[in-house]
């Protein structure tokens, strides 16, 4: 493979810029996770110490092996939602090392409002799920909820992807094989209750771990009986009287190691096989892409010159590189797995479509995983390009991109605007992972073109009416709305509290995040044959 050379002038006005402009977004990003990490009612840790429990994180850093790395999925889930106080959605989750093997781990956090669940919680729940499906990992849930936040009970229960999903989806884990496993380290009450008793072993901790479906208040109301949470649901009742737990835990530490050597008693996985290469760092600095990246979307930037400091070696076999250049494609390693990449440099022409049509298919057939690296805004428009089949070639590549069935994982480096969020793989196309970078925006469209297309649609109205068009102060008052809206809306921060994405990455760390998330991918087949292709049409 070629080595990438770079055309970056670290010493341009431009760079410097970029650079600076960039660094204050990662600095506000760290402080972001920071604060979503440790903001935490001090009523609420003293509550929780007072109650014999570990702290969520330090229940994480007891279950995860020493000195490796944790990919936590959706860090800023819910970031500005309900009170503002809902950090993570109320849970700590992602994909750890437990005795070498990975597995997706789901952590409450007991002290943000007694682990309730909220319907960003049960989003991110379901996610998660996802992700252990998906890439065939052991699930473990250390559980200590209060169970549904019942004043958004309506957003909670009833729909398909609401609360119940989660136990269909344990349901399916079960059928795939797919091992879970449970630590009781608090109330699990109604679906909380279900949930646990749904996983393959249960570990439950005396003194403050319960399941029941319905707890003393509710008991007492409903029958008249008096009897206290451990009578009702704890240890000892169901380890030696209902049989729905399997093991009994003095603590919480007691709790992790249990779990620890049910993990450890697990079947060898038999992760799929890739061509693997000898891991090297790029040879240029990853840090540099704070000044090759502009905050500012309008500021074009070469795409190769963000895979020369994301893959091994800098090292790029480019795939028709004089054929539809708005489109890169190629083959590298990162971490010494193989993948191939699809950049944009531009917008897509059919061109550039079918380019990356080609390229998709063959990744598909030698099984090798697809990362799309996103700043496009969108298909070329326009009467001669639809002459040419811009629609149809279009198709082409959406198309391919559905029905590849090889890993692919997509991060958004600058823009990802309408039909291209879809053709280069944004969430509806099911990448086992994505994420954006803190200068990233998403929507239909930019802020700009919607305003101007919503002047334009006025200014035709206007003329069929006989009216006159819309004067500077009239243009502007229906523009800045727009404009302002689509910044909110389409701004990194606002996309990871919805969970649009798995997060935001600080650009200079993307590189170890994707080998991280490869390596989950691997606990699955590398490809399922079952479907192949559809129809692309001519």
């Amino acid at each position: 493979m070629n080595v990438i050379e770079t055309k970056i002038d670290k010493n341009s006005d431009q760079y410097k810029k970029n650079y600076e402009d960039m660094k204050v977004l990662v600095d506000e990003l760290h402080n972001e996770l920071k604060r979503s990490a440790d903001e935490r009612s001090p009523k609420a840790i003293e509550r929780e110490k007072q109650s014999g429990k570990l702290p969520a994180k330090k229940k994480l850093e007891l279950l995860l092996d020493k000195n490796t790395a944790f990919l936590e999925i959706a860090p800023l889930a819910a970031k500005g939602l309900y009170d503002g106080k809902i950090h993570k959605a109320g849970y700590i989750s992602g994909i750890g090392m437990i005795e070498g093997r990975e597995v997706g781990i789901a952590v409450n956090d007991a002290t943000i409002k007694g682990g309730s669940m909220y319907p960003m919680g049960v989003k991110k729940g379901l996610r998660m799920q996802a992700v252990c499906m998906e890439n065939r990992l052991p699930a473990v849930n250390l559980i200590d909820s209060a169970g549904a936040y019942l004043p958004m009970q309506s957003e909670i229960f009833p729909d398909l992807w609401d609360g119940g999903r989660t136990f269909y989806n344990q349901a399916m884990m079960s059928k795939m094989g797919i091992p879970q496993i449970a630590a009781v380290m608090g109330l699990c009450t109604a679906g909380g209750a279900y949930g646990v008793a749904m996983c393959d072993e249960i570990v439950h901790v005396k003194g403050h771990g319960a399941i029941f479906l319905g707890g003393p208040p509710l008991v007492k109301a409903a029958t008249g009986e008096e009897v206290t949470a451990d009578e009702l649901g704890g240890p000892n009742l169901h380890c030696i009287e209902s049989g729905v737990s399997d093991y009994v835990a003095e603590d919480d530490a007691h709790a992790i190691q249990i779990i620890r050597q049910i993990v450890k008693n697990l079947p060898e996985p038999d992760k799929a096989k890739l061509t693997m290469k000898e891991p090297k760092p790029p040879i240029y600095d990853p840090e540099e892409l704070y000044g090759i990246v502009s905050p500012d979307l309008s500021k074009p930037f070469d795409i190769r010159e963000v895979i020369a400091r994301m893959v091994d070696g800098s090292e790029f076999l480019e795939f028709k590189e004089l054929f539809g250049t708005t489109m890169v494609c190629g083959w590298a390693h990162i971490h010494g797995f193989p993948v191939g990449i699809l950049g944009n440099n531009g917008v897509l022409f059919s061109d550039s479509a079918l380019k990356a049509t080609q390229f998709i298919q063959i990744c598909d057939k030698r099984k090798i995983p697809l990362l799309f690296l996103q700043n496009i805004t969108g298909f070329i428009i326009g009467k001669a390009y639809e002459q040419s089949g811009i629609t149809k070639n279009g198709h082409k590549m959406v198309n391919a991109v559905s029905t590849a069935s090889v890993p692919k994982l997509t991060v958004i480096v600058g823009a990802s605007f309408g039909a291209g969020n879809y053709a280069m793989c944004g969430r509806a196309y099911s990448p086992r992972f994505l994420w954006m970078w803190p200068n990233a925006q998403i929507g239909v469209m930019g802020g700009e073109q919607a305003a101007d297309v919503l002047v334009s649609i006025t200014n035709d109205q206007n003329e069929r009416l006989g009216k006159p068009s819309l004067t500077k102060e009239e243009v502007d008052f229906i523009r800045q709305p727009v404009i302002e809206n689509a910044l909110k809306e389409g701004n990194a921060y606002y996309s990871t509290a919805q969970l649009w994405d798995d997060g935001i990455l600080d650009p200079a760390k993307t590189r170890d995040t994707l080998g991280l998330a490869i390596s989950a991918a691997l606990n699955a087949p590398i490809r399922d044959d079952e479907y192949g292709h559809g129809i692309f049409r001519m």
